[in-house]
């Protein structure tokens, strides 16, 4: 019984963190957008023309003459 008059406050304390914690994130706008992250995956972003030569023939050295 004298457990209890620990765990109560210390549990209504803990609830009061999570709350707090939940409604800094939703202000903050962690939850603003749920779906653009998942979609971002599958679009294609485009290489451009550098950073594509680098990955075809990465030990080559970049101002080496043929």
């Amino acid at each position: 019984m004298d457990s209890l008059f620990l765990l109560i406050p210390l549990s209504i304390v803990v609830i009061g963190l999570v709350i707090a914690l939940f409604l800094w994130a939703v202000r903050s706008g962690q939850f603003d957008d749920m779906e653009g992250p998942a979609h971002d995956i599958l679009t294609e972003d485009e290489i451009d023309k550098g950073s594509a030569d680098k990955a075809e023939n990465p030990n080559e050295k970049p101002n080496e003459k043929q």
